[in-house]
């Protein structure tokens, strides 16, 4: 083989490695987004789910224009291997604690909870899980993404 061809096969390797490279960073950005995407939709259902058990009446299993005992499902909140959903009173609540302690019923004439998703995917800070949150009062929901 002449030195022209050992060089163009060189570069044709170089090149293959590249888009192989770039191939591998593409696909893991996207299970990221879509993972968020996910989580994040499914916040906005279990956000309906909140405010429609906020107006039923209690002598229809409903809170009576408060959030106590709304809780979430077991084919709601999720398990180790997939999202993770928890209502919360506040925002601030770690993954672990959301997969590790059960659901407990709201208390206490809330007018406003937290609804906190957790994904299986790393997030943006390269340590953490994928993170959205959405405030959930009578009138409106505010979702956001944390990580």
């Amino acid at each position: 083989m002449g030195q022209q061809q050992l060089l163009l096969l060189i570069l044709g390797v170089i090149i293959v490695g590249i888009a192989v490279a770039i191939g591998i960073t593409m696909f893991s950005s996207s299970a990221v987004d879509a993972n968020r995407d996910a989580v994040t939709s499914q916040l906005v259902h279990l956000s309906s789910k909140a405010q429609m058990h906020f107006k039923k009446p209690t002598s229809m299993g409903g809170g009576n224009n408060t959030f106590d005992n709304f809780v979430l499902s077991t084919l709601d909140y999720g398990s180790l291997t997939t999202n993770c959903y928890r209502v919360e009173k506040d925002a601030a609540i770690s993954a672990a604690e959301a997969k590790s302690v059960t659901q407990e019923a709201i208390a206490g004439g809330l007018a406003t909870i937290y609804i906190v998703g957790y994904g299986t995917e790393i997030g943006n800070d390269d340590t953490n899980v994928v993170q959205a949150v959405s405030t959930v009062t009578a009138t409106g929901v505010v979702t956001a993404v944390i990580n």
